[in-house]
């Protein structure tokens, strides 16, 4: 027996999170889906736009480019990227991606396994470009460990 319902995350439900560059929608995630062991997205970035550089210190991170030329920087050494290409990030190695295109770039992402708890699951290491302060990661998970599926039948 299945303890969660299988349910489909339109991109038009999700919130832009720009707090970093870009624009990164958490799709399928504890909150919304009730996952247990790591959470999807997608990521949209405009000509000239990044993803400012943080690392993972409990997940390895699983990215796809769906459209567009990226750069993917690891640990300083540069990785182009491009449609139909994937890329594995390992736990703790700093990374950041750029829109090195003319047109819109969108990659999709995935990391796992989850952190203990939502605020160990991020590291920035550089304020995003307009931004001063380095902020905290959104919500992807309840603070506790364990994911609770709200408002979505079970």
């Amino acid at each position: 027996m299945y303890k969660t319902r299988p349910r489909i995350v339109d991109l038009s439900e999700t919130e832009p999170n720009r707090k970093r560059g870009g624009d990164l929608r958490t799709m399928l995630t504890p909150v919304t889906v009730g996952s247990t062991s790591g959470f999807m997205g997608l990521a949209i970035l405009q000509p000239g736009e990044r993803i400012s550089e943080h690392y993972h210190p409990y997940s390895e991170e699983f990215v796809y480019v769906v459209q567009g030329s990226l750069e993917a920087d690891l640990d300083d050494e540069v990785f182009p990227m491009g449609p139909d290409q994937g890329l594995m990030i390992p736990i703790n190695m700093r990374h950041r991606f750029r829109n090195v295109g003319s047109e819109e770039a969108r990659m999709v992402f995935h990391l796992g396994p989850l952190a203990p708890k939502p605020s160990l699951g991020h590291v920035d290491t550089e304020a995003s470009e307009g931004s001063e302060t380095l902020k905290p990661y959104p919500v992807v998970q309840e603070e506790d460990t364990r994911p609770v599926r709200r408002g979505v039948p079970s």
